[in-house]
């Protein structure tokens, strides 16, 4: 079987830090090429891959301003559909613009949903002829046929199982209403426990009036942006993570990241949380910061053993490989 996996570009492959698409895409590449699937990754070409490698732009556009995001994707997708003949299966990760282009393609077409950002891009979906994996089944959009839910898989080797937990909690992810950062505080303020929040910061004026009054350095710090042999540490050592979500999530790597460190998780109750957090094995659901509090201790009373084997029960990337290549071989047929 040959593929191609079309990757996003807006950050390398594997993510030097931020990147989560960009994490799935890699992890499932290399599971992939060592099953023996003769895989193209079509990315920036400063990837790292045991894949075949291809692409157009030398480096991410996130980390090069001369490039325009808009117009090296529409690039980058027709670049790869040009080749598409060559392959029995191309495997989109990049959102809508590949399936407005889907007549281009000259191969099958499946396309994982990694989230939907709006509504609006429904019609880019409806009237593409690709087939759709969700990441969760809270995030299936309307209108749509979809061939499996197949959840995200995580390198569980990089995330080491901690038994003694550290006091601190941790908020890990983009600074940003969606996160509940700001909530995130709130819990921590009410149970006097000591807060990190990690992440890089995508609301500038949320960040400023929300959450930097409340960081002091000691009861509330930011630890800024960090990279995986970081996260591993940091979730590791955590007390627990606060996931206070305020939007429907399709997936949350980093509570399943925390979860393989045998570290428990509180979070709000949207989108794929139910899904994800086994409540009363892995983690708590709560429905706002005063619940969240009052359960937390109750989530620190978890068997951390029990937490990390659940995790990689469920979300481990061979799981995820094994998934995706029954569906590969279910759609080539």
């Amino acid at each position: 079987m040959k593929v191609a996996l079309l990757g996003p570009i807006a950050w390398r492959t594997p993510p030097r830090a931020y990147g989560p698409w960009e994490q799935i895409v890699s992890l499932l590449a290399e599971g992939l090429v060592a099953r023996g699937v003769d895989v193209t990754l079509f990315a920036s070409l400063d990837s790292q891959t045991a894949a075949r490698l291809d692409g157009v732009v030398a480096h991410p556009y996130n980390e090069d301003g001369s490039y325009d995001g808009r117009v090296w994707e529409a690039i980058h997708v027709a670049h790869c559909y040009e080749r598409s003949g060559e392959f029995d299966l191309v495997h989109n990760n990049l959102d809508w613009l590949p399936l407005a282009m889907s007549a281009f393609c000259r191969t099958r077409l499946l396309t994982t949903v990694h989230g939907f950002c709006s509504t609006a891009i429904l019609p880019a979906y409806q009237r593409s002829r690709s087939a759709f994996v969700s990441i969760s089944d809270a995030d299936r959009g309307p209108g749509l046929d979809y061939a499996a839910t197949i959840y995200h898989g995580i390198d569980v080797g990089q995330f080491p199982f901690r038994a003694e937990p550290g006091a601190t909690l941790v908020a890990f992810g983009r600074i940003h209403p969606d996160k509940g950062t700001a909530e995130a505080v709130k819990i921590a303020r009410a149970t006097g426990r000591r807060l990190l929040i990690c992440g890089p910061i995508h609301d500038e004026v949320y960040h400023r009036q929300e959450v930097l009054p409340h960081v002091d350095g000691e009861q509330i710090v930011y630890g800024g942006n960090v990279g995986p042999a970081e996260r591993a540490e940091i979730l590791g050592s955590a007390a627990a993570l606060l996931h206070p979500i305020g939007f429907a999530e399709p997936f949350g790597l980093s509570v399943v990241e925390a979860m393989a460190c045998g570290t428990p998780v509180v979070a709000y109750p949207l989108g794929s949380m139910p899904e994800i957090v086994d409540e009363g094995v892995t983690g708590y659901l709560a429905t706002g910061a005063e619940e969240a509090a009052g359960v937390l201790d109750d989530a620190l009373k978890l068997d951390r053993a029990r937490v990390r084997a659940r995790a990689l029960e469920r979300f481990s990337a061979d799981r995820m490989v094994d998934d995706y290549l029954a569906l590969y071989q279910r759609i080539v047929g």
